[in-house]
């Protein structure tokens, strides 16, 4: 689905434990940092919701959540110019419409080895550390959907404003949950 000006339209998914912490996904592309919250495109004639759910079951292999909040519009960003992946060169950037669920499952019913896996790895963080070790490009918009969310849930967050990316000798952490 294409938004305005070239932008792909997706849905984000912060997907909260019953400690408020936030599900990470170790990325199985090389980047760095490799964390990030699931997102995904929108197929044709697919609503917000049946793409949230499509996601979450495609990525993390559970349907184990319910949908509790959603943020009040589109965030979007664009793509740096040093991108060279195919998506990059199709679109300019992406907008999301970001959804809180809560995971009603154990940590067993996460099965990041899907057959289309986009993750190696996966753990639990807090949401300033979601935030702190997304890329670069994504830090704002991870940022405005947790400060929007965390106190609408009573999700433990800082917001101590601008937060570093943090190096990849960080990464991976001691709790890793391996595909």
């Amino acid at each position: 689905m294409h938004g305005p000006l070239g932008y792909r339209s997706g849905v984000g998914i912060v997907l909260v434990n019953s400690q408020g912490l936030v599900f990470a996904g170790h990325r199985r592309d090389g980047r760095c940092p490799p964390w990030q919250m699931p997102q995904g495109g929108i197929d044709t004639s697919e609503t917000l919701e049946r793409a949230v759910f499509r996601e979450l079951n495609e990525e993390l292999g559970t349907d184990r959540a319910i949908a509790a909040d959603v943020f009040p519009g589109w965030l979007g960003y664009d793509y740096p110019e040093s991108t060279t992946t195919k998506r990059a060169r199709c679109f300019q950037g992406q907008r999301h419409r970001w959804f809180l669920l809560k995971f009603t499952g154990s940590d067993d019913d996460i099965v990041v080895a899907t057959e289309h896996a986009e993750f190696s790895s996966w753990r639990w963080m807090t949401p300033d550390d979601v935030v702190s070790h997304v890329i670069e490009f994504k830090q704002d918009i991870y940022r405005r959907v947790m400060a929007y969310f965390a106190p609408r849930h009573g999700l433990p967050w800082r917001d101590e404003g601008s937060v570093p990316v943090l190096p990849a000798s960080l990464c991976p952490p001691d709790s890793l949950h391996r595909a």
